[in-house]
């Protein structure tokens, strides 16, 4: 009997061709749900990690279209699915013909690639990178390539009261984060909408669209972010990266400070969400 696969027609069946545990669907379906709003047709992306909104965009295009999915991290990075493990069963799913996975620095993929695209994208990887000065020179870089840039990142605002502690908690970690010689946390440069618009038009970039969406309670990065902070393992990062005492003193008071959100929220029978997401399109100048 042969096979019968999956339409991918809608965010709940494209969360089925992303890995994960059968009582894990409806975390993945959050973060569908909020990366599906991208647009797409031929498309570079940058950032891809395991291929969460790489899934989304391949759907979004057709099977005319194509997804060059650009990620720097080593395949072994990533949990609770690897970048390799992640990217394989997309390759293996229905999707996959329309993906193509590159493990390399973007920066150096864009020097030697003399492919265009109609859109490039950045969804949630911006405060992976170590600097603001990677942001502007990977805009820079991919100005040959396309006209179109879109970015997705958090907003660093809280529409919902109750993704306040997530606000605090982003703060927190890139706190800590940016007194350390190297960084392998999710946040490593906590870059605001104004800082990356900035940054866009340092490149020669112009701002031509922008919008707030609000995630649904399926995405669930708020409660992570803010169980890491809150956790014994933070604490005991902070006294072995942070030796001036006045610095520490600030992270551990920002880490108290997400402490006394989340407490606020318990007592009202509430849980955390997750913050804005800020949703950019910029262009070349004319």
């Amino acid at each position: 009997m042969s096979k019968v696969l999956p339409t991918i027609d809608s965010p709940s069946s494209t969360a089925a061709i992303y890995p994960h545990a059968p009582n894990q669907f409806h975390i993945v379906l959050g973060q569908i749900e909020e990366r599906v709003q991208l647009p797409g047709e031929n498309i570079l992306e940058i950032g891809c990690g395991q291929g969460d909104c790489t899934v989304a965009l391949a759907a979004a295009i057709g099977e005319a279209g194509h997804v060059t999915a650009v990620d720097p991290a080593s395949l072994d990075y990533g949990s609770p699915y690897t970048l390799g493990q992640g990217q394989k069963h997309i390759r293996a799913s229905t999707l996959g013909p329309r993906i193509s996975f590159v493990q390399a620095d973007p920066l150096d993929f864009l020097a030697r690639t003399t492919d265009t695209y109609i859109t490039a994208i950045l969804a949630h990887c911006i405060w992976y990178f170590s600097s603001a000065d990677t942001l502007r020179d990977i805009l820079s870089a991919l100005i040959p390539h396309t006209r179109r840039i879109c970015i997705a990142e958090y907003a660093l605002r809280a529409t919902d009261p109750r993704a306040m502690p997530h606000v605090l908690a982003a703060l927190t970690l890139a706190s800590l984060e940016c007194r350390k010689l190297t960084s392998t946390s999710n946040i490593r440069t906590v870059l605001s909408p104004a800082a990356i618009t900035m940054a866009a038009s340092s490149a020669g970039l112009v701002l031509v669209r922008e919008d707030i969406i609000v995630p649904s309670e399926g995405m669930l990065d708020g409660r992570w972010e803010v169980g890491t902070v809150l956790s014994e393992d933070f604490e005991r990062e902070v006294v072995e990266s942070v030796q001036d005492s006045r610095e520490r003193a600030l992270v551990m008071a920002m880490r108290d400070s997400v402490q006394a959100a989340k407490e606020i929220l318990k007592e009202k029978g509430e849980q955390v969400r997750t913050m804005d997401v800020w949703v950019a399109a910029f262009e070349t100048r004319t």
